[in-house]
């Protein structure tokens, strides 16, 4: 039961933080004004507590659920997804850092401003549809290596 609750709350999460980075990109555009940019403040702070608690469950899945923390240390794929998970959450730092400065300066984003942050924003989504090819993979046994 427990594996099943975990898997559930893994597969709302993730759900959850596409959508919110979704969010982002449809509000994050060209004349972006100072209501949107605290609205968007807000859904970022959501995208960070989101992708901290699909830390928390994803890792408590992979070593309490019923494959247990030996079938998932002994996949490329599981390594992969987590990797892939990193280097989303470090592109996500430059976005975030520039709500911070939009809001704290009082003034609407150039359109540079926004165009940069929009770049940051699609790296997150390509690599984000990596995410579920490598669940696939490793819920399947691909890229077993041996203990």
């Amino acid at each position: 039961m427990l594996d099943l609750i975990l898997a559930i709350a893994h597969h709302i999460l993730v759900f959850s933080l596409f959508g919110v980075l979704f969010g982002e990109l449809v509000l994050v555009k060209k004349g972006v004004d100072l209501a949107t940019v605290t609205r968007v403040g807000r859904i970022d702070l959501m995208y960070g507590v989101l992708a901290g608690l699909i830390v928390v469950v994803g890792f408590s899945r992979a070593i309490f659920a019923a494959k247990g923390w030996l079938y998932y240390s002994h996949n490329l794929f599981f390594h992969l997804k987590v990797g892939t998970f990193i280097v989303i959450g470090l592109l996500s730092i430059p976005p975030t850092l520039a709500y911070i400065r939009w809001r704290r300066a009082g003034a609407t984003p150039t359109d540079v401003q926004v165009a940069a942050a929009r770049r940051w924003l699609w790296a997150e989504m390509v690599l984000f549809a990596l995410l579920p090819a490598f669940a696939a993979a490793m819920a399947r046994g691909y890229g077993e290596f041996p203990p």
